[in-house]
């Protein structure tokens, strides 16, 4: 041997493309990767009351839109994040046959906090989510019992905040949507 690496060698690994290839592929429950730590998914019933009073409110102006809702896989390339949304809303041209989309082509974006992951839905998602251009991230903080509505994304941060509201106040979600979302079922 002549310590040479070889044609085949693995010393030239993408850790990014690795660990986005291990969530894609992950058997068993679904998970995340947020700020690099692979993370599961919460699953309580409360936290999908919530993310359920948003899909029935939203339903019928996203089938206008020609849209489709759930929580699909969004990518945050050149980062070690991969996100799993409650709620997103895309273009169904963009869902087709698609893996994984990116923050900037969803009209809106939903996070339900849960006990464990909270301060990761109210800080580091926030962040992540305008830094990457999604134009809405509507946040349902159970724990706080308040909803925000961040819009106007940039690299910074977002530029424009609607809350937070206490349950029991609507939040107004701006075109394509113009509708007025009931928070009191939250």
């Amino acid at each position: 041997m002549n310590g040479l690496p070889s044609e085949r060698s693995y010393d030239v690994v993408d850790p990014e493309r690795a660990l986005k290839y291990a969530i894609r592929h992950h058997a068993g429950d679904r998970v995340q990767i947020v700020e690099g730590v692979i993370e599961p998914m919460p699953a309580g019933w409360d936290h999908e009351l919530a993310a359920d009073g948003i899909r029935r409110q939203l339903s019928d102006r996203v089938r206008e839109l020609d849209c489709v809702m759930g929580s699909g896989d969004l990518d945050l390339p050149g980062s070690s994040n991969w996100y799993v949304p409650d709620v997103a809303v895309v273009p169904a041209a963009l869902a087709r046959g698609s893996g994984a989309l990116l923050s900037d082509q969803t009209l809106l974006v939903t996070e339900v906090t849960s006990d464990s992951d909270a301060d990761t839905d109210r800080v580091v998602k926030r962040r992540r989510y305008a830094e990457y251009g999604a134009p809405l991230y509507l946040l349902i903080d159970r724990q706080d019992r308040a909803c925000a509505l961040f819009s106007e994304p940039g690299a910074l941060g977002y530029t424009r905040v609607a809350g937070p509201l206490p349950f029991g106040e609507p939040i107004e979600l701006p075109e394509p949507f113009g509708l007025r979302v009931d928070t009191s079922e939250f």
